[in-house]
């Protein structure tokens, strides 16, 4: 991009030094000036003035340089100060010559205001001592020197679109600790090193160098908050070093993103960070980035996730002599080891800042190559090139704009357009890696790196920090989400619950009536209201019936009778129109005087409602609830199901709808169950409905995601994802769905963040554990995500068995060992294997236990396949288990069957694998091997996670085998637990066949109320009615039974054969 306005080349920037304050030097007599520099070049001196502390010095200096794309660059502006020098110029002595001249102090500017829009501004700057100044010893706060600097530009260096797109990227090499024992604080003096490369383009890279750590002893703790250092080399002032207003913060080591934050290292790094050696830096580079810079670094990261930060120790005063080294020749580097950050948090949407320790590892090119796809040192090339041209020369370029190099390529040596200097670049000594498959080979063995192997010894580690001014990826702000949401699902207000119709006009009716009431109340009170007052009204019949005559006469003659039918008459009109939908005339006059005699017994009854609401104070107004509620329908809606009976199950999910459609988990439960039976479309419908009524509902914002997804509407997709995330932040299921939904992608760094941000909300809600334990590796490996992806069970992967034990069939009476072998799919005796460990629950099974319950199955094999490849999850019970539910769904049963089997290897004693063990069963018509499933899932301390089924077939296999006692003992528990037609019908069932009709009919009644539409029910209830003599009921149920088109073929013969023996019950005969 252009990167100045107005298609200038150069920009000048004005530094004017406007006045001095509490400045002093070392006689009173002396003059003083400043020099003003930048970039290693000297700007201009300040005229020399006299001093004086008590008035200031007004310099009123102004000097200049030229920003441009060669020199003095928008980074060498980031990175740089201008140095303020402040020089005491002392008068000259008898037989003096030259002036003698005392450096004061020096101060620094930081420029990075002109590259945050601003094109002028004023600052004041601390001058701090030089060393042996005579101004070294510590002044009061108040009288400390200062310098008043205004800083320039003609127009702003960046346009409002160029400083929105352009970015700053920070490095701050903190400390690292544990290095190895051997570095003494004795002896001779090193300095320790530290570089990194940050591409600029896709062919240069520009180095980051960390000069100058300093070694330090033990025994206590680096002091926080820090300030942190300038990478220029040229400040001869310690206290100038130190950049404004920049600090090394710390926190605490389970919020950091290196690799030592896990709670496993806390004793250690504490002990590190107090006692050991440790070798401290503290020093900040930035870096401008342009929009071409940025799209490379995404890039760069996208390729390679892991960045290599190289280390080395030299002495601090070397010297090169004559032929010692020569250009072509390698340059043993001391103490070479490398760490490698992990810069992909980076591409976290939102994500401006990582943070953590990291190893330090002994450097190894083939472990270079392997991490970052890489060969060569850098550092091994910067001592290559200080021994061709001098380590002077290299040292001032290096962390400069001029050093720059893309590996594997080496560019011409340039000529800058004022002092000359050679552009170096960097030519790894190994050529750059073509784009292939293939295994790189070296041409010759790394050499042994003794010295770099001390760091692992040591366990050394360094801490790095890496900021951005911008995330690289943007994060959608929420109401961004909620805006795109409702575009997608217009939200739509409650539907106030409004009585209309039948109901609607009985309550106009009532209302009337207890306002006609109220006027009669107040008529009599006007008539006979003093006399009741004073006592003095009899209570006689006679006297009773004189006032009532007393109180007609009087509203017949006020006409107060006829205003009250009026008044009525309306709200009679629309009874019998909405009630009796009677809208036309009647055919005939006995047919009118029939529905009048119906129509008055009505009204009277409605009156006597209405008037015992007005005038009755202790009875509480109620109104008639149903037999069944909405969790009841639900549980039906279940069952139905369980069994198969998609009909009775949609008839139930819509009755819970005409109930309450502004309930937003009515639509849902409706949703997952059109799922279950493959109807997408309205499955979509529902879910947008209940989003529409409530826009934060979780469960079905994640569940259009799905079907977004499955539509190919994947920006629609990631919008619900995202959006369940900012509904519910700490939701450990919406942070894994979006991870999911984010590695079928292909966006892994994305699905990592999504799984981190979930594993911490799960350690949150736990207590305890780390991170790992409830996340793992997140990213899968592409051969084993496609093979789980298809559906291949992983049956290789079972764990192995420290402890026998047998399985023991129990059955009545004595059973043959043949038939125990039989009895279970699995051997009767398991081999012997390791018991597996026991496994927490993983946030990825959280997600596919949901999706298994919202019937979402391609989701929920995702979930499960890297729950697979979690170190938390893998080959446990509770997967298995899950694949087997999964199987059973898509009616694979080879498939679940050998999934059971592996659950049962894992854990024996499950109750929900041996339920879903006889449901197999069960569903393959192999009754005998289920119902022994079922026994033993009954025998165990703890009740599966769904029992109702398997008393419902337990019960239901019992009648089949006329075990009719156990069968009644059975749909008892099921009653008792969670009653339902199917459970009373099947408890009828099991006490007709016992002769119990008592006991029968009012089990048989209790279905009916719950379901009124089961063609057994009735049949049943006929044949009761048969049994006790009942002829009309027999023939009414017998009816019921026949037009809901009963199908049992053998109830309606057993009931035909009845008919016949007792000689009614059908109204055919």
């Amino acid at each position: 991009m252009e990167l100045y306005p107005a298609g200038r080349e150069t920009m000048p920037v004005d530094i004017t030094v406007l006045r001095g304050k509490n400045l002093k030097g070392s006689k009173a007599e002396s003059l003083l000036n400043v020099r003003v520099e930048f970039n290693a070049a000297v700007l201009g001196d300040s005229p020399k003035l006299e001093q004086s502390a008590e008035q200031g010095v007004e310099f009123n200096f102004t000097c200049r340089f030229d920003c441009s794309e060669g020199l003095n660059t928008l980074d060498d502006l980031a990175h740089k100060p201008v140095i303020l020098t402040l020089v005491e110029i002392l008068p000259k002595e008898k037989k003096q010559k030259e002036e003698k001249t005392i450096i004061l102090g020096q101060a620094v500017v930081d420029l990075l205001p002109l590259l945050q829009g601003q094109h002028t501004f004023t600052t004041t700057v601390t001058l701090h001592p030089a060393p042996g100044s005579p101004t070294e010893t510590g002044t009061a706060e108040g009288s400390k020197p200062i310098l008043e600097v205004a800083v320039s530009v003609p127009d702003t260096l960046l346009s409002d679109a160029q400083l929105a797109d352009s970015n700053l990227f920070r490095v701050s090499v903190e400390t690292a600790y544990s290095v190895p024992e051997v570095w003494s604080m004795t002896g001779p003096q090193f300095s320790y090193m530290a570089c990194l490369q940050v591409p600029v383009s896709l062919e240069k890279e520009q180095l980051l160098f960390f000069p100058n750590g300093a070694l330090k002893p033990g025994g206590e703790r680096e002091p926080v908050p820090r300030p942190k250092k300038w990478t220029s080399g040229s400040i001869l002032a310690p206290g100038a070093q130190y950049i404004p207003a920049s600090f090394i913060e710390g926190g605490p080591a389970e919020g950091e993103d290196g690799e030592l934050s896990g709670p496993e290292y806390r004793e250690f790094r504490a002990e590190a960070e107090s006692t050991k050696k440790r070798v401290s830096w503290d020093t900040e580079r930035r870096f401008f980035m342009e929009p071409a810079s940025q799209a490379c670094l995404v890039k760069r990261v996208s390729d390679c996730r892991y960045w290599p930060v190289e280390f080395m120790r030299t002495p601090l005063a070397t010297t090169t002599k004559g032929k010692a080294a020569k250009g072509d020749e390698d340059v043993p580097i001391s103490f070479h080891g490398v760490a490698y950050v992990d810069m992909a948090p980076l591409l976290y949407p939102g994500v401006k800042r990582i943070r953590g320790a990291y190893n330090i590892l002994p450097f190894s090119e083939i472990d270079l190559y392997t991490k970052t796809k890489r060969q060569g040192s850098i550092l091994k090339e910067y001592l290559r090139l200080s021994s061709q041209m001098g380590r002077g020369t290299v040292s001032s370029a290096i962390g400069s704009s001029h050093f720059r190099g893309a590996p594997g390529k080496i560019t011409k040596d340039e000529k800058g357009p004022k002092d000359n200097a050679k552009k170096l670049s960097i030519q790894p000594s190994v050529q750059k890696p073509q784009e292939s498959d293939s295994v790189v080979e070296f041409e010759t063995v790394a050499p042994p790196n003794p010295e770099g192997q001390m760091y692992a010894e040591a366990n050394s580690y360094i801490v790095i920090e890496v900021a951005l001014d911008k995330p690289l990826v943007r994060k959608r702000r929420p109401e961004e989400l909620t805006k795109r949401v409702a575009e997608l699902i217009p939200p739509r207000p409650a539907i106030p619950r409004r009585t209309a119709g039948a109901e609607r006009a009985v309550k106009d009716f009532h209302g009337q009536v207890a306002s006609v009431a109220g006027l009669v109340l107040e008529q009599y009170q006007e008539l006979f209201g003093g006399a009741l007052a004073q006592g003095e009204l009899p209570l006689d019949p006679s006297a009773q019936e004189e006032r009532k005559a007393k109180l007609l006469g009087e509203l017949n003659y006020s006409g107060k009778y006829f205003a009250f039918k009026e008044q009525l008459k309306h709200s009679v009109v629309r009874i019998v129109r909405e009630k009796f939908l009677k809208t036309t005339t009647f055919p005939s006059q006995e047919e009118l005087q029939a529905f009048l005699s119906q129509l008055y017994i009505f009204l009277v009854d409605q009156m006597h409602i209405s008037l015992n609401k007005t005038l009755s104070v202790d009875v509480p107004e109620t109104e008639t609830q149903p037999f069944t509620d909405c969790a009841q329908l639900k549980h039906f809606a279940r069952e139905a199901e369980v069994n198969e009976d998609y009909e009775l199950a949609a008839m139930y999910y819509q009755e819970r709808l005409a109930r309450d459609r502004s309930n937003p988990d009515h639509w849902f439960d409706y949703g997952a169950f059109c799922l279950l039976i493959s109807d997408h479309a309205k499955a979509e419908d529902c879910f947008h409905h209940a989003v529409a009524i409530d826009q934060r509902h979780l469960p079905s914002l994640l569940l259009c995601g799905v079907l977004a997804e499955m539509q190919g509407c994947f920006a629609d997709a990631e919008t619900f994802f995202e959006s369940g995330t900012r509904v519910e932040p700490s939701n450990v299921l919406a942070w894994t769905m979006l991870g999911l939904y984010n590695e079928a992608q292909g966006n892994e760094i994305w699905a990592e963040m999504a799984f981190l941000e979930a594993a911490k909300w799960m350690k949150a809600e736990a207590g305890e554990g780390s991170l790992t334990q409830a996340v793992g590796e997140p990213c899968l490996s592409e051969g084993k995500s496609a093979q789980l992806q298809e559906g291949a069970t992983v049956s290789e992967k079972r764990v192995p068995v420290t402890e026998e034990r047998d399985v023991e069939v129990e059955g009545e009476g004595v059973v043959s060992e043949a038939e125990q072998t039989a009895a279970v799919s699995e051997p009767a005796v398991l081999k012997p294997r390791e018991s597996a460990p026991c496994h927490t629950n993983t946030i990825y099974m959280e997600a596919a236990k949901f999706l298994l319950q919202a019937n979402a199955l391609q989701f929920a094999q995702r979930a499960l396949a890297q729950d697979l490849l979690s170190p938390a999850g893998g080959t446990s019970c509770s997967y298995y288990l899950a694949l087997a539910r999964l199987h059973l769904q898509r009616r694979d049963f080879e498939s679940a069957d050998q999934n059971l089997q592996e659950a049962l290897h894992v854990n024996q004693e499950n109750p929900d694998v041996w339920a879903l063990i006889g449901h197999l069963h069960y569903m393959r018509r192999d009754f005998h091997k289920a119902r022994e499933c079922y026994k033993r899932n009954l025998d165990f301390v703890t009740d599966a996670s769904e029992m109702h089924p398997v008393y419902l077939r337990l019960g239901t296999i019992y009648l089949q085998e006329d075990q009719f006692e156990k069968a009644k003992l059975t749909f008892l528990r099921a009653c008792k637990n969670s009653p339902s037609c199917l459970s009373w019908l099947g408890l009828g069932t099991a006490c007709y066949r016992l002769g119990e009709l008592t006991e029968a009919e009012d089990a048989l009644a209790e279905a009916n109320i719950l379901n009124n539409r089961n063609p057994e029910v009735w049949g049943y209830l006929s044949l009761v009615c048969l049994q006790t003599g009942r002829q009309l009921e027999a023939e009414q149920s017998y009816k019921y039974a026949v037009k809901l088109k009963l199908k049992n073929e053998a109830l309606l013969q057993e009931i035909h054969t009845l008919q016949q023996r007792v000689g009614f019950g059908n109204p055919a005969f």
